[in-house]
């Protein structure tokens, strides 16, 4: 379904703009803190929490990232979509070259210069998403291990610059989170993706567990189905549980929100294991009391020193 305010930000501030007035940046800054409200459904687990100083810049990010997956996914045309993505790249070039216009990017200026977030985390977001329009299957996991690097890792990175931690340790275990999530949240929406006509699933893995397309068409949770989708939820947990470590090894203030996304991402393979990993029928979520419960869980192990323990 096309996101109607989306639609309506573009003709205000996309390509085709008739204004051509460069806003403020306490305007900017506004901008994105309403779209990051507006959309981002996993604030409430970590964004609440990460620290005061900081949240304004994580929405500025953001608000980078929500244009960008929009720019590919709400034209429902993959030229188009293509074209915006090639004209979102080329403002991100002007905005480190000091010349922004659009709201996004003078409030992501801003914090690119505060914490010299280099460009290249934040174009290997685009080319996850420009490669979203052209490939819709992956042969193997290391085929969808390369995706991650572009369209997960990258995030992880931005969040050590804004934490002032970016170095190669903390890289390695930022990675392997992100990765992680970026796989559960592959398996919680097989079938909202197959539906967009995209499969994360490895096709390899596929034909070793016997699953075909034609079980996906018609929604229909095989047994193998549930073997394959329990052996890629083992996958998932491994990198989340790998990365954990760096929740001891972040500033004070910021490893809350990182232990939370973790967990977070804990939460969402137990919900995929809690329905038997039928995830075609019924897309698995977290609720908000679980969430509440989660922060609360790891707020009190953070205190009493437990930073990887599972909660209860």
């Amino acid at each position: 379904m096309t996101d109607t305010t989306f639609q309506s930000d573009l003709e205000l501030y996309g390509p085709g703009a008739k204004d051509a007035s460069v806003p403020s940046l306490a305007e900017a800054r506004r901008y994105c803190r309403r779209l990051t409200r507006r959309h981002y459904e996993n604030f409430t687990v970590g964004g609440l929490v990460v620290p005061r100083s900081a949240r304004g810049h994580v929405a500025n990010v953001y608000a980078y990232c929500r244009w960008a997956d929009d720019l590919a996914d709400e034209t429902a045309d993959a030229e188009r979509s293509l074209e915006l993505l090639d004209w979102w790249k080329a403002e991100l070039s002007a905005c480190y070259e000091g010349r922004t216009r659009h709201p996004v990017f003078v409030a992501l200026e801003d914090t690119i210069r505060r914490f010299q977030i280099p460009r290249e985390p934040l174009e290997n977001l685009l080319s996850a998403f420009r490669s979203d329009q052209t490939v819709s299957r992956y042969e193997t996991f290391d085929d969808l291990l390369g995706y991650c690097r572009n369209s997960a890792n990258p995030v992880g990175r931005i969040v050590l610059c804004l934490a002032e931690c970016h170095e190669p340790e903390r890289i390695a275990l930022s990675d392997s989170i992100c990765t992680g999530l970026q796989l559960a949240n592959f398996w919680q929406d097989v079938a909202r993706d197959w539906s967009m006509g995209r499969l994360y699933l490895p096709m390899v893995d596929c034909r070793r567990f016997g699953v075909e397309e034609s079980c996906l068409d018609a929604g229909t949770c095989t047994d193998g189905f549930r073997e394959m989708l329990a052996f890629q939820v083992g996958r998932a947990e491994a990198y989340l549980r790998i990365g954990l470590p760096l929740v001891a090894r972040m500033p004070r203030l910021w490893q809350l929100s990182v232990v939370l996304f973790v967990h977070g991402g804990l939460e969402i393979l137990r919900a995929i294991r809690a329905q038997d990993y039928d995830v075609l029928t019924r897309r698995p979520t977290v609720s908000k009391w679980v969430k509440l419960r989660l922060a609360a869980d790891c707020w009190w192990r953070l205190r009493r020193g437990r930073l990887g323990a599972p909660p209860s």
